[in-house]
């Protein structure tokens, strides 16, 4: 019996209403507009201000956002899985959180943490499930408040995060539609470069790590970025040839929002023109594991089915990969 293949059926989204500005930035810290979009190409984030709510509460507002349009029952999901770095607490899961806080009870769900790059994990974690012909319904989440590990003092970074959950439903078709092929790296080496200095095993909170101001995003920015430039646009290239893809070939170039320069640099080196790569980091900034499913969120009208969707990522980890998919449907209008 042929095995059946993975494929979105619908997406769901939640950010918050409160939008972060560069111009209330400027006055946080030594920054201005032309600084931040000369050299990271965003001018607005969101921002979750309840402090009373983490990134569990955004994640269940795009899960239910996700029944609502594909008319789905809790009850019928197998499985859900949440892409964080910022879950709720140590333990339990984010997935957990969020499948009490939707009414799921029938499936048993998990976190993955490969930072930036936590959607593609997860997503195709999610595939190979339902690829097996085990599963139905599997969630697939990825869900950040990364306002609370931003150090709002510190000009290099606070511009770049942003809060936002987004989400999608993969169910098995038997069509020429859904997950053909994936490419997912590592290389632990990057941790130096991209990481939080305190809060895990190695190294608990204490007074002195909270006054060091060391429960914060750390980043090195040069490195990261060259790396990230380097790495992202390789595996996508490579999974095209790999699939004996053209630019011609490729609808839309799904990319991980950090940074508008290692968008450009990707998509210049898969050959596509502007207009085929999906940009909103002008509007949300980097919601880590929310931005790619944020991106088919806001593109899902221009969707068609059939089409050539190139994923890539490159995160904290280091880790990075892509994905070639094509799309499962056509929304109505």
């Amino acid at each position: 019996m042929e095995r059946p293949r993975a494929v979105i059926t619908g997406v769901g989204a939640y950010y918050p209403d409160y939008i972060l500005t560069n111009e209330e930035l400027s006055r946080m810290v030594d920054t201005t507009d032309e600084w931040i979009m000369t050299r990271i190409g965003i001018k607005e984030r969101r921002i979750l201000r309840d402090s009373t709510k983490g990134s569990a509460y955004l994640g269940a507002r795009a899960v239910e956002d996700l029944f609502r349009k594909t008319g789905t029952k809790p009850e019928e999901v197998d499985l859900l899985i949440c892409c964080t770095v910022t879950p709720d607490m140590h333990f339990p899961a984010n997935g957990n959180i969020i499948s009490d806080m939707v009414g799921i009870k029938n499936a048993f769900s998990f976190d993955v943490n490969a930072g930036c790059s936590g959607f593609l994990y997860g997503f195709t974690t999610a595939c190979q499930y339902v690829e097996s012909g085990r599963y139905k319904k599997v969630v697939v989440v990825g869900a950040e408040k990364m306002s609370v590990i931003t150090d709002y003092t510190d000009r290099a970074t606070c511009p770049i995060f942003g809060d936002a959950a987004a989400a999608v439903l993969v169910e098995p078709t038997m069509e020429n539609v859904g997950m053909i092929d994936h490419i997912l790296r590592s290389d632990g080496m990057g941790r130096v470069h991209l990481h939080m200095k305190a809060g895990g095993s190695l190294k608990p909170p204490t007074i002195e790590t909270v006054m060091a101001r060391e429960h914060y995003i750390y980043q090195e920015g040069q490195p990261v970025f060259k790396h990230a430039v380097s790495n992202m646009a390789d595996v996508s290239v490579e999974i095209m040839k790999r699939n004996n893809l053209t630019s011609e070939d490729v609808a839309w170039l799904v990319p991980h929002q950090a940074n508008l320069r290692i968008i450009k640099a990707t998509g210049e080196r898969m050959g596509l023109p502007a207009e085929k790569v999906m940009v909103n980091i002008h509007k949300y900034g980097n919601t880590t594991s929310a931005t790619i499913p944020l991106c088919l969120y806001e593109w899902e009208d221009k969707l068609k089915k059939g089409d050539n969707l190139i994923l890539a990522a490159f995160g904290a980890g280091f880790t990075w990969g892509s994905i070639y998919l094509k799309w499962g449907y056509t929304k109505e209008k």
